[in-house]
């Protein structure tokens, strides 16, 4: 199965490393009902770009917090591995006590369920995010030696709350506070006479 846009997130049911280190065996993507997601797999615990993105995403947990989004990571790795990981100082190759659930997809069913499975081996830098009403609404698939950009996953967030609340839609480069358009051919020509310049 992979993942389409428009269409509902694959649910799953694993065991995760909470905020507090503590195992939920029952963890599931159905938790954040009524929620937004930002879902992110990576390749594998104790490798190099995946610790930059995980401490960059946990440098920004407020942010998602704020917005009343769940950030959630998922890599094919044991949860003892997680939390091994998460157990080592980042001046050693650790990521520290990041502030987000990291869900162990040793089985590689919620890898594969969203298209990211690699080789049958490890997930791909996949980053999907959810409305509240589980519907994928951004997805985006780097391959294996390229960084995200989590400030673009939360202008993607804002974009997409704003034009549920406002029903106008966010052009190239729109930032939260930009100028929108209406969806219209009379609201997209008012825009580019007013910054297209």
């Amino acid at each position: 199965m992979s993942v389409k846009v428009t269409k509902k997130a694959p649910g799953f049911k694993a065991t995760a490393v909470m905020p507090d280190n503590t195992f939920n065996e029952e963890f599931s993507l159905a938790d954040s009902k009524g929620k937004y997601v930002c879902l992110f797999f990576y390749p594998l615990d104790f490798t190099f770009v995946c610790p930059s993105e995980i401490i960059a995403f946990d440098k920004k947990v407020k942010d998602f917090q704020d917005r009343n989004c769940d950030l959630i990571g998922v890599s094919v790795d044991s949860h003892f591995s997680h939390l091994a990981w998460k157990n080592t100082p980042v001046e050693k190759g650790g990521i520290g006590n990041v502030q987000y659930p990291l869900v162990a997809d040793l089985t590689k069913k919620i890898s594969k369920s969203y298209g990211v499975l690699f080789d049958k081996a490890i997930a791909l830098r996949g980053l999907f995010i959810i409305d509240k009403e589980g519907i994928v609404r951004h997805a985006l698939i780097n391959d294996l030696p390229l960084g995200r950009n989590v400030d673009e996953a939360l202008r993607v967030l804002d974009a997409l709350q704003f034009t549920e609340a406002h029903g106008e839609v966010c052009p190239a480069n729109w930032n939260k506070g930009d100028d929108a358009m209406k969806p219209s051919a009379e609201g997209v020509a008012a825009y580019l006479a007013e910054h297209a310049k």
